[in-house]
């Protein structure tokens, strides 16, 4: 059995315009809210092995404050990726527990794709910033990966374990 975690980067800061859409960072809450999953993914032994992130600089800053200790690769594709896009990534990834950190529309897209049920949560079909699918999969590596067969195992936004 093979793990994904599947998150959306948290919120950004709009506050500077004149910094483009892929050097945007986050802002004050989107820092509180990074730092707060990476601590709910340790309270939940959801802890990666792997970890493949768009290079965008706010998905560099959610993955620093989740304090994950893990290999860390950053690529391009995942940067405003298809579901497609998305599949092909992870299809290619290594280990048993694997972190996606990516942006919307796209990998709601991709987590709706993905799963044979879709959890039961209000906030699931838009992914809010921060989100975070945990879905377990019958296979024994990423290249078996096929679309709709994936098990809701956790679905979460950050204002259900902190306060904002």
């Amino acid at each position: 059995m093979l793990r994904l975690l599947l998150m959306r980067h948290a919120k950004s800061d709009w506050n500077t315009p004149e910094t483009g859409d892929h050097d945007r960072g986050l802002n004050p809450r989107g820092r509180a809210s990074a730092t707060a999953l990476g601590g709910w993914l340790r309270d939940y032994n959801y802890t990666p092995d792997t970890v493949i992130s768009s290079t965008a600089t706010r998905t560099a800053q959610t993955l620093e404050r989740l304090q994950i200790n893990a290999p860390v690769q950053f690529t391009q594709r995942l940067y405003h990726a298809s579901p497609s896009d998305m599949f092909d990534v992870l299809n290619s990834a290594q280990g048993l527990c694997v972190l996606i950190l990516g942006h919307n529309p796209g990998i709601a897209s991709f987590a709706n794709a993905l799963l044979a049920k879709t959890p039961n949560h209000a906030r699931f079909s838009d992914y809010p910033t921060c989100a975070t699918l945990v879905a377990d999969f019958q296979i024994n590596d990423w290249s078996d990966l096929q679309w709709q067969t994936g098990t809701p195992i956790n679905f979460v936004v950050p204002r259900e374990i902190i306060d904002l």
